[in-house]
């Protein structure tokens, strides 16, 4: 036996041991392991067969399959800041560098709205999206997800109630005033929505878990925790700016754009499927989504959403 061969049997009885398993019985399973095939690996079968239509319009298999990559692309978001959010010892070039990954991501999330605003007729559109209501893209969870682990959660709250609500406030309260209870809630008679009835038997359980959770794992908190010289980091104060007005600014922005060539394309204006005032609800401007505050100036803010077409200053000096 080569001395290569015998160092690798000696690390796997070494495994195996610390958990208190037998690495020869390990090793004769494999010899009746079939070898792994990219379809098995990825579950191709399994995955291509999630694609199942209401209508016998073609377009809606580009609506469906579009979300669909939305859906894994959150999940790969969620994951990445999961990584930051629990690691015991957080560096800046760790954070900064995961914070890149999820850009990216964003990044592809928003050049992608260019696949329905391009890639499906308008009158197909309007047929079928009839067979969706009260279903909204408003309903994903995982974005909703990744709000609660990217900041806190006062910066989550419809601005006209943040007066009201700081750390001591239960969740299930806070969670009632989120910005996006907007977009179905009348808060004056507390009636909601199908689509936000619907919404929260499904996940506000989840969700209170989740926001208990990443109470003080968020990435805001996480970065506020760092020691202040850290904080100083142009790298990452870079890349926590870029995040915020790539998910904020430009991704929303993607979607306001890409939703209006389709409803506001007849003489008749329509409402999102799920019945909101997607103009006002989406628009940054007016509800100032904004997961890093203390890291933009005063015209910034105030600017928010405005003068998304300029992007964001890079910062070269603190």
């Amino acid at each position: 036996m080569e001395p290569k061969q015998e160092e690798l049997l000696e690390q796997l009885k070494t495994k195996y041991d610390a958990i208190g398993q037998d690495v020869n019985k390990h090793l004769n399973g494999l010899l009746h392991a079939k070898p792994i095939t990219y379809w098995d690996y990825i579950h191709t079968d399994a995955l291509l067969s999630l694609q199942i239509q209401r209508t016998t319009l073609p377009d809606e298999m580009v609506f469906i399959m579009y979300h669909q990559i939305n859906e894994l692309l959150f999940k790969m978001i969620l994951w990445e800041i999961e990584q930051v959010a629990f690691h015991k010892e957080l560096t800046t070039q760790f954070f900064a560098e995961r914070l890149g990954r999820i850009s990216r991501y964003f990044d592809m999330l928003s050049s992608s709205f260019e696949i329905m605003g391009m890639g499906m007729e308008v009158d197909q559109y309007m047929k079928f999206r009839d067979t969706l209501t009260p279903a909204s893209g408003f309903q994903s969870a995982q974005y909703r997800m990744i709000e609660f682990a990217s900041t806190e959660l006062i910066n989550l709250i419809d601005i006209r109630f943040r007066a009201t609500i700081d750390r001591d406030t239960p969740f299930k309260h806070a969670y009632d005033h989120l910005y996006w209870q907007a977009a179905g809630k009348d808060y004056e008679t507390g009636q909601k929505s199908t689509l936000i009835q619907l919404f929260e038997e499904r996940y506000m359980d989840d969700f209170i878990v989740f926001m208990q959770t990443y109470n003080t794992l968020n990435l805001w908190s996480r970065f506020k925790s760092l020691p202040e010289e850290e904080r100083k980091d142009l790298q990452l104060l870079n890349a926590m700016r870029h995040y915020d007005h790539t998910v904020n600014v430009l991704w929303v922005m993607a979607h306001y754009n890409a939703a209006g060539k389709y409803l506001d394309s007849g003489e008749k204006k329509v409402e999102a499927t799920g019945g909101s005032d997607w103009k006002r609800y989406m628009h940054p401007k007016y509800q100032k989504r904004i997961f890093f505050p203390d890291l933009w100036s005063e015209e910034e803010l105030q600017n928010w959403g405005i003068d998304n077409l300029e992007g964001h200053k890079v910062l070269t000096k603190i």
